[in-house]
């Protein structure tokens, strides 16, 4: 692959990597819980890794060539999203509450991450419609080494910056419980927003 494709490829997936949502929440909420970042961030990459397998294996071309599929999933994530948006904004991820559930195991962390990831409508789309975009049948890589690697760019960059937000939230976000509110209530906004804008979208389109 060429290093026009693959700086193009890089520079929306960090857009939508950089976007707010349900993994973004996730990331925040395990922050405010102390030691639960690396095991919700590891449950979040699980999610996008299962995305990953399944577009290596060929499913992104399939998928991308059956709008009634695509609509089907983008739908039910969607739904998912708002499910999440709401429990969000009905209560927010503060320190004290954080405390509350502190003894919560890793392993139920990283399996709720690997949840959220793995329906969230945002890494469905990017798979499933935005990869095909990206991948040159006439390239003399083959399909599935071309989809592995755009794949690992984005599994690096999620870790990266899920890292990065729940770190941030520990530091700064635990001493500061107003803000912390106001953070993870516009998480929960923004991902209502987004997944009533996805269920118009299929709706109309």
């Amino acid at each position: 692959m060429d290093t026009t494709t693959l700086a193009a490829f890089l520079a929306v997936d960090l857009l939508l990597v950089f976007t707010p949502g349900a993994d973004w929440a996730y990331a925040i909420s395990a922050g405010l819980r102390g030691r639960s970042v690396v095991p919700a961030v590891t449950g979040l990459i699980a999610g996008h890794t299962a995305y990953a397998l399944a577009a290596v294996a060929g499913l992104a071309v399939i998928v991308a060539s059956s709008p009634a599929a695509l609509t089907a999933l983008t739908m039910a994530g969607a739904g998912y999203l708002l499910w999440l948006g709401w429990g969000v904004l009905r209560q927010p991820a503060v320190p004290a509450a954080a405390a509350e559930s502190a003894d919560t195991s890793r392993l139920h962390v990283l399996l709720r991450g690997a949840g959220i990831s793995g329906l969230n409508p945002k890494a469905l789309l990017l798979y499933f419609s935005l990869f095909p975009q990206f991948i040159d049948t006439a390239d003399g890589w083959p399909v599935a080494a071309q989809t592995g690697l755009l794949s690992t760019m984005h599994l690096t960059a999620c870790t990266v910056v899920y890292l990065a937000v729940g770190i941030l939230a520990r530091t700064v976000l635990s001493t500061r419980p107003s803000a912390a509110r106001v953070i993870t209530r516009i998480s929960g906004a923004m991902m209502i927003a987004i997944g009533a804008f996805l269920l118009l979208e299929c709706l109309v389109g």
